[in-house]
């Protein structure tokens, strides 16, 4: 199942996805981290499809091939919400199982104050109410840094995005990291290769207002199917930020991906197993 393109409207902007066909169960969208795309979910969409449902994966405002805002202070969680909640309804879903990578799990708990009624569920990928400020500096300094300069080749930009990313999946040999940088850059027309999304989101990151306390928000999955998967090398989302989620929402359910750091795939065996019998039941 390769999917198929899904174009729909949300605040004046095009906005893009791909949609996965696997019958009639309650659908899933699947929403990535903070500088990421649809690109993200090519392996977690089919077989998510597989349980029996159509499956989303959403490029949020942007990323990818979803319009840049002429306002880049629009690069915030509210606003995302608002794409998300277009997605569903450009689509005719009432409600569907939300996965959230990073920012999509921010969204997800975002979205399921907003409008409850469209979560059936929620899997939220290395994240949490709380962000350890160790990963955040992290993070920032890259989002919000000086671009890289367009690599000639996709395996120079294989190189450029193992030097960010190495720290959260040590070890992996050169195919992954090619199709890492498949799913992160972009060809421009004169054939060279740049990160595929604005780079205003950046400066968004750094001047736009904090979303405030998410605890309250976080509390709210409460009763509401969750699973929330974690990297065992995560620094973003600690042992004890996960403790204090347990705490918060106890019938919750979690699962440590080994030697993975900030953010697992989902495509990694314990995490696919996971999701699949968690999304299958739903």
């Amino acid at each position: 199942m390769g999917g198929e393109d899904h174009f729909f409207s949300s605040g004046g902007l095009r906005l893009h996805g791909r949609l996965y066909r696997g019958g009639a169960k309650t659908p899933a969208i699947c929403i990535p981290g903070l500088t990421r795309n649809e690109r993200d979910f090519s392996e977690v969409g089919p077989f998510l499809a597989e349980t029996g449902r159509d499956v989303f994966a959403v490029s949020l405002r942007g990323r990818g091939l979803s319009d840049r805002d002429p306002d880049f202070m629009n690069y915030r969680p509210p606003t995302y919400v608002g794409d998300v909640l277009a997605a569903l309804d450009s689509l005719g879903w009432r409600k569907a199982v939300f996965v959230g990578t990073s920012l999509g799990g921010l969204v997800t708990m975002l979205t399921n104050e907003r409008a409850g009624e469209r979560v059936a569920g929620a899997v939220i990928n290395d994240i949490g109410p709380e962000l350890a400020p160790e990963g955040i500096a992290r993070i920032a300094g890259y989002v919000g840094g000086e671009a890289p300069p367009p690599a000639e080749t996709i395996d120079d930009a294989a190189t450029q995005i193992r030097a960010i990313n190495e720290v959260a999946f040590p070890g992996r040999d050169a195919s992954f990291w090619r199709l890492f940088a498949t799913r992160t850059f972009r060809r421009r027309a004169d054939g060279r290769y740049v990160l595929d999304y604005d780079r205003l989101i950046g400066r968004a990151l750094v001047e736009a207002e904090p979303v405030g306390d998410l605890w309250p928000v976080f509390k709210k999955l409460e009763g509401k199917p969750t699973l929330v998967t974690r990297g065992t090398l995560s620094d973003l989302l600690t042992p004890p930020i996960l403790q204090k989620m347990r705490a918060a929402v106890p019938d919750m359910r979690t699962v440590d991906i080994p030697n993975v750091g900030h953010a697992p795939t989902l495509s990694e065996p314990d995490a696919a197993r996971a999701m699949t019998d968690f999304v299958g039941a739903l």
